[in-house]
């Protein structure tokens, strides 16, 4: 991990991947209270994919996401007041508590929404991409999904026609190595996902997902091509969520050392450590950042759970059928 940004970006990507861990840590909390309607899938352990590739977008870039998408939300620029209030069912939410932790969006900073369907985010960040080239501009899309969307008939459909029609989207597999409680080794002989790109004519990448400064570069990398009208590139993050699928998996199938490793590889306290040793930060000035991002997060709770929920007679409204 080599640091050659401005401390501003450092301190910035720093703040964003903490917000991300303690919201995470928060909602597991409320939903251990009951507090929360249906069940959540955490990005704890992952921020430093959806850091990096987001910090190096504009406000009107675009990005889809998954079941797992606080974190993309998050590191895009969504208030993690609306977050915690959709997630917790309340009609100050971005879907007004209709969506739910899994269908979040926020067009206003370019998220156009996270879906459970494994996959699904894949042919409409193409078709957003195709809006772009349409369109004339030099926006790209940022796709988030996990090595089991690879599998999919869409992961192919979609990234066939980016790079036939050179549509500027930044493919981004999250491996965090197992598809729910599926182990990546047994669904498919290759290692590497960013190997298949080969197949489709683009750029393929393999990098650290646990070093946010490998993912930005490589993010980067990706964004000023796509920018440049060159097409899309298949970036993959291997990284490593810390829960379990959902909150209800206690993930025994994960051996105990495999889980103890990607512990000690926290990209949260990788980079902490690296700004330290490089005098970026001072451990105060850490501190500080930590604890106004706390102060937000309750802040966060305290919006959601004052919030009301939908009335009744609300249930019909902003629905297509």
């Amino acid at each position: 991990m080599t640091i050659n940004l401005p401390r501003e970006k450092l301190v910035e990507m720093y703040r964003k991947m903490f917000e991300i861990r303690s919201f995470e840590e928060k909602v597991f909390e409320l939903y251990a209270q009951n507090m929360v309607p249906g069940t959540i899938h955490l990005y704890a352990g992952e921020e430093a994919v959806a850091v990096g590739v987001c910090s190096n977008l504009r406000k009107d870039d675009y990005i889809t996401s998954t079941h797992r998408g606080h974190g993309h939300c998050i590191a895009k620029g969504a208030d993690p007041k609306r977050i915690m209030a959709e997630i917790l069912g309340k009609k100050t939410g971005y879907c007004k508590g209709k969506g739910g932790s899994m269908h979040i969006a926020d067009f206003k900073v370019g998220m156009l929404g996270a879906t459970a369907v494994v996959g699904a985010g894949i042919p409409i960040a193409m078709g957003a991409g195709l809006s772009i080239k349409l369109r004339g501009t030099d926006q790209v899309v940022a796709c988030f999904f996990g090595e089991g969307a690879s599998n999919q008939g869409t992961f192919h459909e979609g990234i066939n026609m980016a790079a036939i029609w050179k549509l500027p989207v930044i493919f981004v597999c999250e491996n965090n190595l197992y598809a729910m409680g599926t182990r990546q080794s047994r669904v498919m002989l290759i290692e590497n996902i960013a190997d298949r790109a080969a197949s489709y004519g683009i750029p393929g990448v393999t990098v650290d997902g646990n070093d946010v400064l490998a993912v930005y570069e490589a993010a980067r990398e990706a964004v000023e091509r796509a920018r440049r009208g060159e097409g899309p590139t298949l970036i993959e993050c291997k990284t490593y969520r810390h829960k379990g699928h959902s909150r209800v998996d206690p993930a025994k199938y994960r051996p105990k050392e495999e889980v103890e490793e990607w512990l000690r590889k926290d990209p949260i306290k990788r980079l902490r450590e690296k700004l330290l040793q490089t005098n970026v930060l001072a451990e105060e000035e850490i501190q500080r950042v930590e604890e106004e991002v706390s102060a937000e997060i309750e802040e966060a709770v305290k919006f959601a759970v004052e919030s009301p929920y939908p009335a009744p007679e609300e249930a019909l409204e902003d629905v297509y059928a």
